[in-house]
């Protein structure tokens, strides 16, 4: 008789992730330090090591999107390393943030790149990008959470619903304790966590199956077509069929200017940047950050060998079902079943503090923008060494807090209705909405020719009603209100299109519109919106 997963899940685990997070949080509180001016709660007080401050930023990409959705991904059938060839573009474009917008962001003493681009073009434009990068957030923490709620609800038996908002909870007291010195701190433990359980999971794999049975029982045939599921370059060309995904012209032409919005122009990240104490130091973590590659491998590996494991030993009946109906199921399966106890107890708390951690980071980062954007720059800088705005910013975490958990559940309802399982698609595709613009609005800063908000803001409005057009997500929310009829009609005229053609597509179109706003509204230029 088929046991469930969560069964095995022991007393022992339990009390492992009760003692990890205990731990973690008093550890984090520890090292946090006294919060007493926004100087210190939002950027740590502009103290913090770059190796720390570069294992963040890992931690945070890394997160438990890739520990489970990338073993996912392979483990399907027509899976694959292709994945691997995005990160070309993330190392190219994080040097170029390195090089290029750092030494700019620390010419003056900002917050996040919005003030940069504020100052450059006006409040109005500040407005605009700090509405774009909570969208964002919204959007892309809200993946964040969910693929943690699928570990959890895998390994617990709890409800979706409930793993998500336990993650709400923690990730708002853990901010709320200790500002980003606290976010950073934590991060880093997460990121060895993160590693321990990736080596741990690759040598049991090998050593139970051996690399070169892996390595031949990835070799398959799928209606009669060989596959290799260790096949790293697809050459395919975007002309052939521009809704192709992991391929090398995608990771060399589209995901560059992804990895620019991501690390230069996303607070998630340039918050952690601003952590460190000069130009030399930011751009030291922002270059070793690149080492993040690294960890993918890992994980694709731990897929192929979770693949080659269930050929070698078949799962029982209920648990073939639950990969069949999603493959990112089968590594928190694999940990629960395998693992020893405890360790795997200790292995999921890391997945789960790591969700946090990413929601914790991005809390900071909301709550930074929104008040800046409230009180101003100046303001907020000339009344951040009171205790005043220390709490203010509290109470915005809280806030943030409730509206991400929220989408986290708004989320899940979506994807229940979508049959796509690929969760670093997903995630790709909900940050499309954004970045491009973002983007767009950033190379417009830079440009010596002026741009006028008007057209910036009819070129991210474009942008944004251009993805919602190819992505499946505006036919699924009619659906669940009741417009059926016109959800079939977007269905029906809405083309092929990988999203992340988006990244350079949008961030060309919001500039362009920039420019010509720029040369037909000369005199209003540069004016504040």
């Amino acid at each position: 008789m088929d046991r469930a997963v969560h069964t095995y899940f022991t007393s022992w685990d339990w009390a492992v992730v009760l003692v990890y997070m205990l731990f973690t949080t008093w550890l984090g509180h520890r090292l946090s330090g006294k919060q007493a001016n926004i100087k210190d709660f939002f950027l740590g007080g502009k103290t913090l090591p770059w190796w720390a401050v570069s294992g963040s930023m890992i931690a945070t990409e890394i997160s438990a999107l890739t520990f489970i959705g990338v073993p996912g991904i392979v483990y399907g059938l027509e899976g694959d390393w292709t994945y691997l060839q995005w990160g070309l573009g993330s190392i190219v474009a994080r040097f170029a943030v390195a090089y290029w917008l750092i030494p700019l962001y620390y010419e003056k003493e900002i917050f996040s790149p919005y003030d940069f681009m504020g100052d450059r073009l006006g409040e109005g434009v500040k407005r605009l990008v700090t509405l774009l990068f909570s969208l964002g957030a919204i959007l892309g923490q809200s993946v964040r959470v969910l693929v943690t709620a699928i570990i959890l609800q895998v390994v617990t038996g709890m409800d979706v619903w409930l793993c998500i908002c336990a993650i709400g909870l923690v990730a708002v007291i853990w901010t709320f304790m200790g500002g980003m010195q606290t976010v950073i701190w934590t991060d880093v433990i997460q990121f060895c966590l993160f590693i321990f359980g990736g080596l741990l999971a690759f040598g049991m794999l090998v050593g139970q199956l051996g690399w070169t049975e892996i390595s031949a029982l990835n070799q398959i045939e799928v209606n009669g077509r060989s596959i290799d599921k260790l096949q790293i370059l697809d050459l395919t060309t975007p002309f052939s069929d521009p809704a192709l995904k992991y391929t090398l012209w995608v990771g060399l032409l589209a995901m560059p200017f992804q990895n620019v919005a991501a690390f230069g122009v996303d607070q998630l990240n340039t918050q952690r940047m601003f952590c460190c104490g000069s130009v030399k130091e930011a751009r030291k973590a922002m270059c070793w950050s690149s080492v993040s590659i690294l960890i993918t491998v890992l994980m694709l590996a731990v897929g192929s060998g979770l693949f080659a494991w269930y050929q070698s030993y078949p799962p029982s009946g209920s648990i073939l079902k639950s990969f069949e109906s999603d493959p990112n199921n089968v590594f928190p399966t694999w940990i629960t079943l395998e693992v020893p106890v405890g360790v795997s107890g200790l292995i999921l708390a890391g997945a789960f503090a790591a969700a946090i951690s990413s929601l914790d980071s991005i809390l900071a980062a909301l709550s930074q923008t929104s008040l800046s954007v409230l009180f101003g720059r100046e303001r907020l800088e000339a009344e951040g060494k009171g205790a005043e705005m220390v709490r203010l910013s509290r109470i915005a975490v809280c806030v943030w807090g409730v509206i991400l958990t929220l989408a986290a559940l708004g989320l899940m309802e979506i994807r229940s209705r979508n049959t796509d399982s690929d969760l670093i698609k997903l995630a790709f595709g909900m940050v499309a909405y954004t970045y491009g613009p973002l983007l767009g609005v950033l190379l417009a800063a830079l440009c010596p020719i002026r741009s006028h908000l008007t057209g910036l803001l009819l070129g991210t409005f474009c942008s944004v009603c251009l993805v919602a057009w190819f992505r499946p997500e505006l036919p699924l929310v009619l659906e669940m209100l009741d417009f059926e009829y016109l959800a079939d009609k977007v269905k029906d005229s809405r083309p092929g299109l990988a999203s992340e053609w988006f990244f350079p597509l949008n961030a060309a179109l919001t500039f362009g519109f920039g420019i010509l706003s720029g040369w037909l509204f000369p005199d209003k230029s540069r004016l504040p919106g």
